[in-house]
């Protein structure tokens, strides 16, 4: 295929990723229009159909599906390759996109990386605050942020925070009107502050261990939220137990505006970790994040700014 075709592929490549001719002509900044005769082009060369157009969708026939999961890596290796042309360069820059809950993001990702933000002006970190377990590939997102290292194949794991503990609370104001929970199984007559899973659209489940044994209860309440500054906001003004990491509540354990349950029923979690693709050259500026983002444990110092 001619090099002045290549464009013509990045063209469709965009629009099977979007979905949507509107949303890739405004990524590409060119016309609907334009963008559509471009692919039209494009199949009336290739002599096949690469996509099934309908008046509310857009998808891939085989063949697009095919054309996108062969070139799409190729291209991403290009664009990695001129990334790591920047190491010419005196000084790390170029921007590097993280996706991470607000609570990594506040405890880990912002101490450790306000240092480079200071320090190099010439790099740009963006925060992307996500709940759900994203395709970084596909957002074109440098890297993620997840508990543990359960992660897709082709994926590189760098641990870079501690193990956390979770704790289950309430305001003195719920417990006024409810008796403490001595198990998990009370948890089922209490009202409780459920989680809406972004990734599954299901409710997120609490899950306990004591002495060997584990135990998931779907709890109920009358309030569901997706961010854990409504949880809190919620557990705060009395609305039920929530089920929060430890760091999170502790300011409010000691101030006495939350009371914690079930202690010993709460394990730890598998900390935080860093995933992202393997990649051969990563850009200098993305080996800087994760350098500075590993853990070492006398040096990890959680900061954590109140919920309000």
């Amino acid at each position: 295929m001619p090099r002045q075709n290549y464009s013509d592929i990045q063209a469709f490549i965009a629009v099977a990723r979007e979905k949507s001719f509107t949303k890739a002509a405004a990524n590409l900044s060119v016309s609907q229009s334009a963008l559509s005769h471009t692919v039209r082009n494009l199949e009336s060369r290739l002599g096949i159909r690469l996509l099934t157009r309908t008046t509310r969708s857009v998808s891939t026939t085989e063949a697009g599906q095919r054309l996108v999961d062969m070139l799409v890596p190729r291209f991403e290796e290009i664009d990695a390759e001129i990334a790591a042309l920047s190491e010419l360069r005196d000084k790390p820059a170029g921007t590097v996109r993280l996706s991470a809950s607000d609570h990594a993001v506040d405890t880990i990702l912002w101490p450790k990386l306000t240092p480079i933000m200071q320090n190099n002006p010439d790099i740009t970190i963006e925060f992307n605050i996500d709940y759900g377990l994203t395709d970084i590939v596909k957002q074109r997102i440098d890297a993620g942020v997840r508990f543990g290292r359960k992660l897709e194949k082709d994926m590189i794991a760098v641990r870079i925070g501690p193990d956390l503990c979770r704790a289950v609370v309430a305001s003195p104001k719920y417990f006024a009107e409810k008796n403490k929970p001595q198990t998990p199984q009370e948890l089922v007559d209490h009202h409780c502050i459920n989680v809406r899973l972004p990734s599954y659209g299901g409710l997120f489940a609490w899950r306990f261990q004591k002495d060997g044994n584990e135990i998931t209860v779907n709890v109920n309440g009358h309030i569901i939220v997706n961010t854990m500054p409504n949880i809190m906001r919620s557990a705060l003004e009395g609305h039920g137990l929530a089920y929060l990491p430890e760091d999170c509540v502790e300011p409010y354990l000691q101030s006495g505006e939350l009371i914690q349950v079930l202690q010993d029923w709460c394990p730890k979690l598998p900390g935080y970790h860093l995933y992202y693709p393997d990649r051969r050259n990563p850009s200098p500026a993305f080996r800087m994040v994760v350098d500075a983002l590993k853990y070492s444990e006398p040096e990890f110092k959680p900061r954590f700014n109140h919920f309000r």
